[in-house]
Order: C-alpha cells, then structure tokens, then sequence
C-alpha cells in the first residue's frame, strides 16, 4: 500500500504537519509506504479553465501539480491536510486541489482518501467538507476516524496537547490502511464494479 499525505500548510513543523505525522507514524507502524510533500508554501495558481490538460495531459502551468500528479496516480490512498482560513481551507491548497483533480485523466476510483484539518477553534467542519467534496466526485472512498478528522491548536506544541484530536489521526489512519487493503483484496476476488460515464447533463429544458 502507497499513501500520499499533502501539507496544504505553509508551515512543515505546524498544526497540520503535527496531525499527518502522527498518521504517519501509524502507516509506518503498519508497513504502509507514504510520502509526504507541504503544498502550501509553494506559489500556486489557480485554473484559468483553458482547456489545456485535456489536450496535453497535464496543466498548462508546469509547476507542483504536474510534479504530484504521478504520485498520485500511483498512490492507493490520499490524505489531504488543510489549516483553516477564514472558516475554509487556505486558498493555495484549494488552487493546488482544483487543479490537481481536474488535469489529471487517470481513473482516482477507489483510491481512498482522507481529509485532516486544523484550527484554533472553529472552521474545521465546514474545511472537512470542502476537501470531502474533491473525493466524492471522484469516486474515492473515504476514511473516516472515531470524530471528523481534526485538530485544535494555535501552535503545534498545542495540537501535541489535543489528546483526543491525535487518538482521532491515529484511528484514521488505521482505518484507511484497512480500508485500502479490503479494496486490493476485494479488487483482487471480484473485480472493480463498472462505473457509467454516459451521460453529462447540463440542465437542459427538457424539450
């Protein structure tokens, strides 16, 4: 089994960085490869809707994005972190997901994801269905934990005190590596089920 977990902070020793290292150190324990890359502190655009990947496949500005995008094609599982701005997740990484998910063509069916968020007090379960959104287009299973996938905290010697928020990273990660690993065994015995892809309705008037 594969993970990439993304740092959608701008800082690599954060609140965020805290809650994915300490999933990390369950997939480690687990045996579970991971690679863990912050998105954060890069300078990413957003898309401008030029079409370009669908042509070329890849994004028309060659940055992280088209950096990631084999990782996450090879990878059996997402974990997407986000810190929480203004009650959502910070623009850089929307930009960097937007993107991401929209140039790539490969099939994300059944790679599982996971969504961790952070903040200081509130925010982080509207932050969690924003990044929910992007794997449920995407037929992707999610992981879920024994709360929503977050961590409270100004600093990261905080969330280090956020006993609950940590037991919460440490039982997510557990369930994904279950998760992934009965889907390979499930891919393995019965196949994938077949997706349709006939249909794309732009709410015509019916006529």
């Amino acid at each position: 089994m594969r993970v990439l977990l993304l740092n959608g902070s701008p800082h690599t020793k954060g609140c965020t960085a805290t809650a994915l290292e300490e999933m990390a150190r369950v997939f480690e324990a687990q045996g579970v490869e991971m690679e863990q890359i912050t998105v954060g502190n890069r300078a990413i655009r957003g898309c401008i809707a030029c079409q370009f990947c669908k042509k070329n496949g890849k994004c028309v500005f060659d940055d992280l994005v088209n950096e990631i995008a084999p990782k996450f094609e090879a990878a059996d599982g997402l974990v997407i972190g986000a810190p929480v701005y203004y009650g959502s997740p910070n623009g850089t990484l929307l930009s960097f997901l937007d993107r991401l998910f929209y140039s790539t063509a490969f099939s994300k069916h059944l790679k599982v994801g996971a969504a961790v968020v952070s903040c200081r007090r509130g925010g982080n379960t509207a932050s969690f269905d924003v990044l929910n959104k992007y794997f449920t287009i995407s037929a992707m299973p999610i992981a879920s934990s024994t709360y929503w996938n977050q961590v409270h905290g100004f600093t990261a010697e905080d969330v280090k005190k956020d006993l609950e928020g940590l037991q919460t990273m440490r039982n997510l990660a557990n369930n994904m590596t279950f998760l992934m690993r009965a889907i390979a065994l499930g891919k393995e015995r019965y196949g994938a089920p077949a997706l349709e892809h006939d249909f794309f309705t732009s709410f015509p008037d019916g006529k």
